[in-house]
C-alpha cells in the first residue's frame, strides 16, 4: 500500500526536473495535487502544501478522511471510489465547497456540520442487503442555506422529505432510488423554490400517470426533469389546463352546496315540492314546465282505452237483449 507523503510528492516533483530548491518552492506554491489510482491506502500530514485547493484522490484505497489540517484552503476534494466507511474531519477544511465521495461504504450523511458545501456527490455507495443511505439531521440543518447540488443516486432511497430543508437546492440527482409515492414528492418540490435541475430516472415513481405533468406543474423553476428540457409552451398549457380543472372542480363543489341547501330548506318546510338544484334561466323553466304538462296528459290518456272496452261491452249486452226478446 502507499501512503499519500511529502516524500511522494517530492517524487512526482522529480519527474518534472525539479530541484531540491525548487521543490521547496513547489509544495508552498502547489494549489493542484493529482494523486488517482496510485493504490494510496492513506494520507499523511502535508504541512508545507498550505496553498492547496484541489486534491484528486479518487479510484484508491483510502478507507479513513483524515490529516487534513493542513488543508485549509483546499476547495475541491476528490476522494471518490476508496474505502472510505465515514464521512469525519473535514471541520479545518473552511473553504471546502465541493465533496466528492461517490462509490465508497458510506452508509450515513455526517460530519458535514462545520463546513459551507455548495456540492455534496455521494452517489453509488456500496450499502448493506436492504439498507438505504440515511442522512445526520445536524449536517443536513448545517448544509440548509449553501448546498446547491447533490448527487444521492443508486442509494435505495425511498423518501426525500428529509431534504426539504435544502433551501438553495438547484440541482437534484436522484436516480435508480426507490422513489415510490407522487404525493410525497410534490411536498418538497413546494418548498424547493430555486429547483432547476432533477433527475429521477429509473424510480418506480416515474411509472406513475401523469409523473413528469405534476412535477412540471407544481415547480415553476425547474428547467430540466429527466435530462430533457421543459418547454415554456409545454408548461404554460399544463397550467392552463390545471386552472381549467380546478375551475370545474369548484363549481361543482359550489353547485352541490347549492342543492344541499335546498334540499335542506325544503324538509324543513315540510312542504312537498319539486326542488329544482340550480338556478335555471326562463328557458329552462318553460321547458320543465312543458315536461311537467306532457307528463300529465300522458298519465290522462291512460285510462283511455278501458273506457272504450266498458262502452263496447255495453253495446254488446244491448245488442244480445233486443236478440232475446225477438226469440221470445
Amino acid at each position: 500500500m502507499v501512503r499519500l507523503t511529502v516524500d511522494l510528492i517530492a517524487k512526482y516533483a522529480s519527474r518534472k526536473n525539479r530541484t531540491q530548491e525548487d521543490f521547496g518552492k513547489y509544495v508552498q506554491k502547489v494549489t493542484h495535487l493529482n494523486f488517482s489510482a496510485q493504490n494510496i491506502d492513506s494520507i499523511d500530514d502535508l504541512p508545507f502544501c498550505k496553498n492547496l485547493e484541489f486534491l484528486y484522490l479518487f479510484d484508491n484505497q483510502i478507507s479513513q478522511i483524515q490529516n487534513l489540517d493542513f488543508a485549509s484552503n483546499v476547495r475541491h476534494l476528490y476522494l471518490q471510489n476508496n474505502r472510505i466507511s465515514s464521512i469525519e474531519n473535514l471541520s479545518s477544511l473552511k473553504k471546502l465547497e465541493k465533496l466528492y465521495l461517490g462509490s465508497n461504504y458510506i452508509t450515513i450523511v455526517e460530519g458535514l456540520d462545520k463546513v459551507e458545501l455548495r456540492e455534496l456527490h455521494i452517489e453509488n455507495q456500496h450499502l448493506p442487503v436492504g439498507k438505504k443511505l440515511v442522512f445526520d439531521p445536524v449536517s443536513l440543518n448545517a448544509l440548509a442555506k449553501s448546498l446547491s447540488v447533490l448527487n444521492i443516486s443508486n442509494n435505495n432511497i425511498d423518501e426525500l422529505e428529509e431534504l426539504a430543508v435544502l433551501e438553495n437546492l438547484s440541482d437534484l440527482k436522484a436516480f435508480d432510488n426507490q422513489l415510490k409515492h407522487m404525493k410525497d414528492l410534490e411536498v418538497v418540490l413546494k418548498k424547493w423554490t430555486k429547483l432547476r435541475r432533477i433527475d429521477l430516472t429509473g424510480n418506480p415513481i416515474c411509472k406513475n400517470p401523469k409523473y413528469k405533468d405534476r412535477i412540471i406543474v407544481q415547480s415553476l423553476t425547474l428547467e430540466y426533469l429527466d435530462g430533457k428540457e421543459i418547454k415554456e409552451m409545454e408548461r404554460r398549457f399544463l397550467l392552463n389546463w390545471k386552472a381549467s380543472r380546478a375551475a370545474r372542480i369548484k363549481n361543482n363543489e359550489r353547485m352541490a352546496d347549492e342543492h344541499a341547501a335546498c334540499v335542506q330548506f325544503s324538509a324543513d318546510s315540510e312542504t312537498p315540492s319539486l326542488t329544482l338544484p340550480f338556478h335555471h334561466s326562463d328557458s329552462v323553466r318553460e321547458q320543465a314546465d312543458y315536461l311537467d304538462l306532457a307528463h300529465k296528459q300522458k298519465f290522462e290518456r291512460k285510462p283511455l282505452p278501458r273506457i272504450r272496452e266498458r262502452s263496447q261491452m255495453k253495446t254488446q249486452v244491448e245488442e244480445k237483449s233486443e236478440v232475446t226478446s225477438e226469440v221470445v
